[in-house]
This record gives C-alpha cells, structure tokens and sequence, in this order.
C-alpha cells in the first residue's frame, strides 16, 4: 500500500515547471520551482521541521512546549503542521499587513495569533521581533525558533532544496532565482549550487523596493514575506551575485499573469522574484537554465492581490476611458506639495499653521518625509476636531499631534473612477489618494466638485 505516516513526510521534493508565456522573447529557459505543493502551501514547511528536530535534539523544546514564532504566516503554518503531530502548543506574531486569509489559516491549525503593527522599528516594544522575544520569555516551555538567526533555516535548503534543484536539472542550471527575507532561502540554496557547480552557477536575490537588501531603509511595501528592515544573521552575504530590486507594482502584475497565464496562482512574492528571474533572463542564450522559486500559493491572498476592489484602492488598477481620481489630483494647484501632512512629533500649533498655510482642511500624519509608503501613515488631523478640542481645553497649542489624531481618512485609488470619490465622499470629509500603493494626495469634495464644475 503507498501511504505516509503523516503530512510531514510529504515535505520536499516539489516539482520544477517550465514557464512558457510570460517569458516571451527570451532564449533561455527559465523554470519555476513551485513550493506550493509543499503540505503547508509554501517553502517554509521545509525550515520548520528542520528547526524543530534540531531543538529537540539539543533539548530546547520539551515535550508539550510552546513555539513562539515572528512570522508573516507561511513559517507558522510549517511550524503549525509540524507541532501538531508531536504535540506542541504554537503562539504566532504577525505584522498587520499580513493579509486576514494567512491569520485565520494560522488560527485554524489551533495557533494562536498576536497581531502588530509594521510601521514601527525593529526594537519598538510593540514591533512583532520584541512581542515574540517577550512572549517567549514569558511563556512556561516557550521556545522561539528565530528563523532570522536559526543555521537550521540555510541548512535546510542546503541540504534539501539545493541538491533538489541539482539534481532535476542534471546539473544544467545557471542561475537561480529568490526572493530573499530572513535569506535562509538563498544563503542554504545558493552555497549549495556554487559548490556543486564549482562556482559556474549565479545567484540573484529579489528584493521589494525599499528593503535593506537592494539598499533601502526597510521603509514598508506591500508584497508580504520577503525584504527586511535589518539584516538577519541567517543571511550569508558572501552568496548573492547581484540584488533585484522590484517595485509592488511590478510584482503584483506579474502575480497576476502568472495565474491567468501560466496557471500558477501564488503570492506576490512569488510575482517578485519571477519579475527579478525575467530581467536576469534578458540576453541570456538558449544554453541558459534559470531557476526562479516561488515560495507559497495564492489562495493566501484572494482579498488582496487577487481582489480588484484592493488593487484599485491602493492605484494599482486604472480605470479606462473615465475621469479619474488622479485627474482631480493632478488639478490641484501646481503650489501646492502633493501630499501635505504633519509628523507626529510636530505641535499642534504647527499642525494649525500647516493646514492654514495650505489652506486645506484635513490631511494625513505621517512617520518619514514623502515619498512615503502606505504603512507610514499613521492617522489624520481635521482642523475642525483641534479647534473644537483648544475650545474645550482638551489640547494645548503645545501638545504635540499624535495623542491628538483621528483615524487615517479612507484610502482611494487614483485610477478609480471620479464617481467612487463622490461615493467615498458621502461617509468621509477628504480621501487619501494612492498611486501604485503609495500616499500622494489628499481629494475632498470641494477638490471634486472644482474639477467638475471646471471641466464643463
């Protein structure tokens, strides 16, 4: 009889397929190895029962422990599986861009979920790094697998994906591809087939726009699961031949495609790191072989990537021949900065002089100078609620803005159609516009109402 003992056994060994559409125009042969058929969906199956067989062995994690995890979902669900069948309990802590479908997967294995905001530092108390130290310490049979620091994340795919990935292409591969987050991937992968190859195979990281890899600040971006804002110790930065940086728009295109051309449906990750393959494949011969990982499927992300109502809310999507949330924007006056806003360290007598200078009413409050990313706004000043609050002696010109914000206003897309402001407009006083998933501007009705009234 063909059975196995349990899920854990079907960890590996997933298959490489030829992409053939989305490759149009280029020589080489470029090749998808598809981590999804792993039992927990995704690439991080393999690392979890690694680190957990490891902290057995060393007695880091007793019998009816509890694993305590960062993660932004696919690490959990690979730990989840795995401590299921040995009887371990699991606490998960997630950034809170992390997509609702990855939290309630994670709650369904039994875990048990915190949830933290991205948009602050790495050694913030509330930043999901120092919560998960914090509930580790705290938690009786708490173990932390840290797979930012854990030599059992390379390892793993040294000795797994690696000689995988060697052994199916008969050792005909040139280059391979990845996304690089906490680097376990490329570091294990990459140091394997340089040494298979003695040194003939090149290895590319992608890299959301914005991570440290690729020369970022760590400043957030949407794709999930890949990109850092420090540099974990599991990454060895002595393997990468050359860094990808990849924009969210670039990648969530290619997520796309890649399900309705090539009948892959994986996560935006997944789009990154074959946008990153597709520029490393150009000029390339027909004796090339490139080897592109996609970490996880898709079905993690049906409300986000894959949902037209988000991809226009954050200016991914275009509406065609209709006036535009953009064009309203682009008819503000040319004084006028794009986005205007306050910093939450600025006084609300600054805030006031701001809103006055400009003469608008509302506008965001943000944590870094514009360009600013979508995970940098951090909430809202009305004019209106901080005259009311002076009034009444609730605030004093001096406070500074951040114990005295409202909540961020409504995101709307720049594509979207004139008429989803007007919609938007009738619950809300302003809409934050976004253009390919960053703050540019804020609309109001009157900013409407200006733009009809003059295009008539």
């Amino acid at each position: 009889m063909a059975y196995y003992e349990s899920l854990v056994d079907l960890i590996g060994n997933t298959p490489l397929v030829r992409l053939r559409r989305v490759t149009q125009g280029l020589d080489a042969t470029v090749l998808a190895k598809v981590e999804y058929f792993n039992p927990g969906g995704s690439v991080k199956d393999r690392i979890a029962v690694r680190m957990i067989d490891a902290a057995e062995q060393s007695g880091e994690l007793k019998p009816g422990g509890t694993i305590v995890e960062p993660t932004s979902g696919n690490t959990g669900i690979g730990l989840a599986i795995v401590a299921q069948q040995r009887g371990y309990k699991c606490i998960f802590i997630c950034p809170d861009k992390v997509s609702g479908d990855k939290i309630d997967t994670l709650r369904a294995y039994g875990a048990e979920v915190v949830v933290c905001p991205t948009a602050v530092a790495p050694e913030d108390p509330r930043s999901y790094y120092e919560v998960s130290d914090r509930l580790a310490r705290e938690t009786p049979g708490g173990w932390k697998p840290n797979q930012y620091a854990n030599v059992n994340n390379p390892r793993s795919h040294y000795e797994t994906t690696g000689p995988e990935l060697w052994e199916q292409t008969e050792g005909r591969i040139t280059h391979f591809v990845a996304g690089v987050g906490t680097g376990g991937t490329i570091s294990g992968v990459g140091r394997y087939l340089k040494e298979a190859s003695d040194g003939r195979v090149k290895v590319i990281g992608a890299d959301p726009d914005g991570s440290v890899y690729s020369g970022g600040t760590g400043r957030p971006y949407l794709v999930e699961g890949v990109g850092e804002d420090f540099w974990p110790e599991t990454y060895d930065r002595d393997v990468c031949d050359e860094i990808i940086a990849v924009s969210d728009r670039d990648s969530f295109d290619m997520t796309r495609r890649l399900a309705r051309e090539e009948g892959l449906l994986v996560g935006g990750s997944c789009g990154m790191a074959a946008v990153a393959a597709l520029r490393a494949s150009v000029g390339l011969g027909a004796d090339a072989m490139v080897v592109v990982l996609l970490p996880d499927g898709g079905r993690g992300y049906l409300s986000k990537i894959f949902n037209d109502q988000w991809m226009a809310d954050y200016g991914f999507l275009q509406a065609s021949g209709q006036v535009t949330v953009g064009d309203v924007l682009r008819q503000k006056s040319g004084e006028t900065p794009s986005l205007i806003h306050a910093h939450p360290n600025e006084t609300v007598r600054e805030a006031i002089d701001i809103l006055r200078e400009y003469g608008v009413s509302q506008m965001p409050v943000v944590k870094a100078e514009p360009p600013v990313t979508a995970g940098e706004v951090l909430g809202s000043v009305s004019e209106r609620v901080l005259l009311d609050a002076l009034f009444a002696g609730k605030v004093s010109l001096a406070d500074p803005v951040e114990p005295h914000m409202s909540a961020a206003l409504p995101i709307i897309g720049s594509g979207e159609p004139v008429s989803a402001a007007i919609d938007a407009l009738g619950a809300a006083d302003a809409l934050l516009v976004h253009i390919d998933g960053k703050p540019a501007g804020v609309i109001t009705r009157q900013d409407v109402l200006g733009h009809l009234a003059g295009s008539h």
